[in-house]
């Protein structure tokens, strides 16, 4: 028996994983939920899985939350709430939103856990401060991205790294492709929700929509699997990692070796087979999501994005480039950007311009500390802050 931590339980990650778990209950059990502020659901799941351990983020609710949940099960509060559950499972789900998932990252791989990581920001802000923890013995990262995770699997169709020669991340192209930057100006909140394959949080769908996810998984991808801390040894460069749009959402990601031939990963837009691939690792889940009826598969399309009118995608490149806190500042700065537009306080085509003006003040300082990668996202939070108020 396989047991599960769940940071983030209430969101997408969160309830899609127990939807993974409750399929197959002879092989894995929930021991562990955390959530932010979601209160009533996070109940209704202890209710549910009856965990040994449940924790909340928002400390003026952990009182209601210890008079509610079931017998036996515990409460833990705190600063650290979240990310202590990390310690409690064989495999921990981080599905925490935005910069707020990466002491759970930490945690669960300096404790020598599987990580099963949902939560990009955390390895973008973060990256030389998270390979030092996968350096830890038993930690292993297993990506939940979809994108990520096909990589990961099409990585294993060949015994020699040195004979990759690049990596392509697929992109919907989200609800705006095919717009230009004038068309894009009057963008709604409500719009920019609507994605037309995936069905994501606020956040990350607003990201799909500028595409700063891609840009952001480009980074992530450099991190996962490229110099000099890659899984299985590759070594691949950011510019060796390409962007293409692929608006059905079936192939989720290719490779392409030294001989030209390219392996993809294929699959129905379901975030539950990523998911699955990363609580059985090595093994394959034995229930089958987005399982593809090549029936009714009609055309597989690809094309080139489109930076000029989706500049976060070279912001993000930019970021990648430059290294250091340099993408600590970008994901910072978009987080804060995003939550500018949902409020009403932003457009949405001044997301990309008010990330591109506080990444004009970055100050060049390396990522070479927890403590320095926390001051770099103050710090940018703190100039996009201002941008936004005086916009």
């Amino acid at each position: 028996m396989i047991s599960v931590a769940i940071a983030g339980s209430t969101g997408s990650i969160g309830t899609q994983t127990i939807d993974v778990v409750a399929a197959n209950p002879e092989n894995y059990n929930v021991v562990a939920l955390a959530t932010g502020t979601r209160l009533d659901d996070l109940v209704r799941q202890a209710e549910l899985l009856r965990p040994g351990v449940v924790a909340i983020g928002d400390q003026t609710k952990v009182d209601e939350l210890r008079r509610r949940v079931p017998n036996g099960t515990a409460v833990i509060d705190g600063p650290e709430a979240m990310a202590q559950i990390a310690e409690t499972a064989d495999v921990t789900v981080n599905g925490v939103v935005g910069f707020a998932g990466l002491p759970v990252t930490l945690a669960c791989l300096n404790a020598g856990k599987r990580l099963a990581l949902a939560n990009k920001e955390s390895l973008i802000a973060a990256g030389p401060v998270v390979q030092k923890a996968r350096a830890t013995p038993g930690a292993e990262l297993v990506p939940v991205d979809s994108e990520h995770a096909a990589i990961h699997q099409c990585l294993r169709a060949n015994n020699n790294p040195d004979r990759v020669d690049s990596i392509q991340l697929s992109a919907s192209g989200g609800p705006f492709r095919g717009m230009n930057r004038d068309e894009l100006r009057s963008v709604t909140i409500e719009q920019a929700l609507a994605h037309p394959t995936w069905s994501m949080g606020p956040k990350i769908t607003i990201d799909s929509s500028t595409l700063m996810n891609k840009g952001l998984e480009v980074i992530e991808a450099f991190e996962l699997f490229g110099t000099p801390a890659g899984l299985d040894g590759v070594g691949v460069e950011l510019d060796q990692i390409e962007v293409v749009v692929h608006p059905q959402s079936i192939v989720h990601s290719m490779v392409t070796y030294s001989d030209g031939s390219t392996i993809a990963q294929l699959s129905e837009p379901d975030m539950k087979l990523p998911i699955a691939y990363a609580l059985a690792f090595p093994d394959r889940y034995p229930a089958a999501f987005g399982r593809i009826n090549w029936g009714e598969v009609k055309r597989l399309d690809f094309e080139p994005p489109d930076y000029e009118a989706f500049p976060c995608l070279s912001l993000a490149f930019e970021a990648g480039r430059a290294g250091g806190t340099a993408p600590a500042w970008l994901s910072a700065a978009n987080e804060v950007a995003v939550d500018a537009f949902l409020h009403s306080r932003l457009g949405w085509a001044d997301i990309s311009s008010v990330i591109s003006s506080t990444m004009d003040r970055y100050d060049n300082q390396p990522a070479d500390s927890l403590e320095s990668v926390l001051a770099a996202d103050r710090a940018a939070r703190a100039t996009t802050t201002k941008i936004v108020e005086q916009r």
